[in-house]
């Protein structure tokens, strides 16, 4: 599992293997190559790598953490 992280160093998300989830854990997302696209398989941010920005990179929308384990209680 690896947190999403804003840039003011606010989690507000998680991808565990290539899903990307919200907060309140649903998935929102997925990993594609060096995009996140949506749901419908959209374009949504772009990886480089720990770094996730806008599609154009004019915007950092924050980094991947480290891998760790999930240790959320079910």
């Amino acid at each position: 599992m690896r947190g999403l992280i804003s840039p003011k160093g606010e989690q507000f998300g998680y991808l565990i293997g290539y899903t990307l989830f919200t907060m309140d854990d649903e998935p929102s997302g997925r990993l594609e190559g060096e995009y996140i696209v949506d749901l419908a398989g959209n374009p949504v941010w772009r990886i480089v790598g720990d770094g996730v920005y806008s599609l154009n990179g004019m915007e950092t929308i924050g980094y991947l953490s480290a891998e760790r384990p999930d240790d959320r209680e079910y």
